[in-house]
């Protein structure tokens, strides 16, 4: 079956709208400033929620030698590179064939081994691919068309006993003042119209979407900004950020 007869939960205005500025993912200063201020908090939490899942130790170099991860929708490769750092065995998914170019350079020229491709979570649901004990689903579902059958394909690309983490924005009134009116237009954290407030998700929705996959979400887990530090913390308010994380029983 080609790519464009599966069906597909993209968004193709928001692939448009992120390949535009697909060169500027490693510019610390650039368009995509917030999410590098944002990343430490992610990859805290990732890693935290994967050494107790799999039970490695935390002191090793390369804790994760042996495990497969899926990021899906991963850009220019924010997460995946230091994924890769500590040992996962990493594929690289994006809509976006800009992305992923800019991905692949940049890992090549840091020596890293990547699996990079241009492709959506369906299309690897339909060719076999996997299953990969973790899959970080990391901002990116309020940027797709079919959010439910987004969850569920990837749910079903996760292996027995493993982790996946999704990280997205609470539809609040709070998240709406802060995430969306300021953080577009008071601020100019991000591109006006980077966000749709009306497809940010709450975690009972999330709940909902996995209901019948055999997989069990936990959380939510807050995430907030403190202006005073200009750092990202986890705790408790989930009412604009936040990140749950799902697991399937390992096979008895």
């Amino acid at each position: 079956m080609s790519a464009e007869a599966l069906r597909t939960s993209v968004d193709e205005a928001d692939v448009e709208r992120f390949s535009r500025i697909a060169a500027e993912w490693w510019d610390p200063n650039g368009k995509f400033a917030p999410l590098h201020r944002f990343n430490p908090v992610r990859l805290q939490f990732i890693r935290e929620h994967a050494l107790v899942a799999f039970q490695r130790d935390g002191g090793a170099r390369r804790p994760f030698e042996g495990l497969s991860l899926l990021d899906i929708g991963c850009g220019g490769g924010l997460l995946s590179e230091p994924m890769s750092r500590l040992g996962f065995t990493v594929t690289g998914v994006d809509a976006s064939e800009r992305n992923i170019g800019t991905a692949s350079t940049h890992a090549a020229e840091q020596g890293l081994s990547i699996n990079y491709r241009a492709a959506t979570a369906e299309q690897l649901l339909a060719e076999g691919a996997g299953p990969f004990d973790v899959i970080l689903n990391m901002e990116v579902i309020e940027h797709v068309a079919d959010p439910g059958e987004f969850l569920r394909t990837c749910a079903r690309l996760l292996a027995p006993g493993g982790l996946m983490v999704v990280a997205t924005l609470n539809r609040t009134l709070k998240s709406l003042a802060l995430a969306k009116i300021g953080a577009e237009y008071v601020l100019r954290w991000l591109p006006a119209g980077t966000h749709d407030w009306k497809k940010f998700l709450k975690p009972l929705e999330l709940e909902a979407f996995l209901e019948g996959e055999g997989v069990k979400g936990h959380g939510p887990f807050g995430v907030s900004f403190n202006p005073l530090t200009g750092k990202w913390s986890q705790g408790r308010d989930a009412d604009v950020n936040y990140m749950i994380t799902v697991t399937r029983p390992k096979a008895s």
